[in-house]
């Protein structure tokens, strides 16, 4: 985990590795590149996998379950969280959904060999599985930017919904539990548990560079300066950097990408939402960096002001941040769901 590197595990050449990765409290990936990988070296993009132990206990522990209640699971994997739940409620009590034909069928598989018949479906999970609602839990296993007001149309009034969730800043999510209001309208809860998971398929963000630069750096860009650091901004380590997430909200539909070489950390900022961009090399010990910028939105004074925001603010971490879903609308807000942030 540390290292962020993969290594193959071949239960029938090495048994004693494979059990090894198996019992131990890391993630593994069963598939690469949406199935298009082959060989045992890692491919491309992890695109299917086991979660961590702990953070599946973590976040059944959230979900709550109770024996006679129903539950939806969105992204089926290798079918052992959809396992542990039928095992717990009943295969009668538990739809598990799975875009990936081939990896709902080996789960499927899987789990009948092992005497478990929960009901597995191959579809898109962002639409739910109205067939089965209503739900009183649903959990979601796979990284969501925006969660479908289709689920909470789907649970029933005080149910629960548990979902890894994050913005567009990086890959890091949140494990955020919303409850259904009352009268089935909206779902509201915290952010919680910082996680990494992957993406749902039709929520990736990918970023070409040449798209944004077609002149080459820096084409027609501004320059200017930034005062902020590596360290101030959590570039780096933007998973447990309480800044981090303060940023994806307030700089929304905003990719960060930084890679350190020595010293220096190249830092790059890309709109979703238009061709913006902005560049600069922070490096330690140093009071000033040069900042270019290029585009209608002045991406790196939006960071600044978010992290003025968040100085400002006390720098309040993931668990004073919350949202909202309703019809047509996710409201992020701090503290409490009157309190809606202010979006740059």
């Amino acid at each position: 985990m540390d290292s962020r590197t993969s290594r193959a595990a071949d239960r029938s050449v090495d048994p004693a590795a494979w059990y090894g990765c198996a019992d131990a409290d890391v993630p593994i990936t069963v598939q690469w590149d949406d199935g298009d990988h082959h060989g045992a070296s890692p491919g491309r993009v992890p695109t299917s996998s086991v979660s961590m132990p702990s953070v599946v206990a973590s976040m059944l522990a959230d979900l709550d379950v109770r024996p006679g209640q129903k539950v939806l699971e969105i992204g089926t994997g290798s079918g052992w969280n959809a396992g542990l739940l039928a095992h717990r409620l009943g295969d009668d009590r538990v739809v598990t959904v799975e875009v990936d034909k081939a990896v709902a069928g080996a789960a499927r598989a899987r789990l009948n060999r092992h005497g478990l018949h929960p009901t597995v479906v191959t579809g898109d999970g962002l639409l739910g599985f109205a067939a089965g609602a209503p739900y009183d839990r649903i959990i979601a296993t796979v990284g969501l930017r925006r969660i479908p007001y289709s689920w909470v149309e789907q649970a029933v009034p005080g149910g629960l919904i548990v979902a890894p969730w994050g913005t567009a800043f990086g890959n890091t999510d949140h494990v955020v539990r919303l409850t259904v209001s009352e009268d089935g309208r909206a779902a509201s809860g915290r952010l919680s548990t910082p996680v990494e998971f992957m993406k749902v398929r039709s929520q990736r963000r990918q970023v070409h560079q040449a798209a944004y630069l077609p002149d080459g750096f820096p084409g027609n860009a501004t320059t200017g300066t930034t005062t902020l650091s590596a360290a101030g901004l959590g570039v780096e380590n933007r998973m447990h950097h309480p800044f981090s997430t303060a940023a994806g909200l307030l700089v929304p539909d905003c990719v960060l990408m930084a890679d350190r070489r020595g010293k220096s950390v190249s830092t790059w900022l890309y709109s979703l939402n238009d061709l913006s961009w902005a560049a600069t090399v922070l490096t330690d010990g140093t009071t000033e960096s040069t900042v270019y910028q290029s585009g209608p939105r002045r991406l790196w004074a939006e960071l600044a002001s978010a992290h003025r925001w968040w100085t400002e603010n006390e720098r309040p971490g993931p668990n004073r941040f919350g949202l909202t879903v309703t019809p047509g609308e996710e409201t992020i807000w701090m503290d409490t769901p009157g309190n809606p942030l202010p979006r740059r």
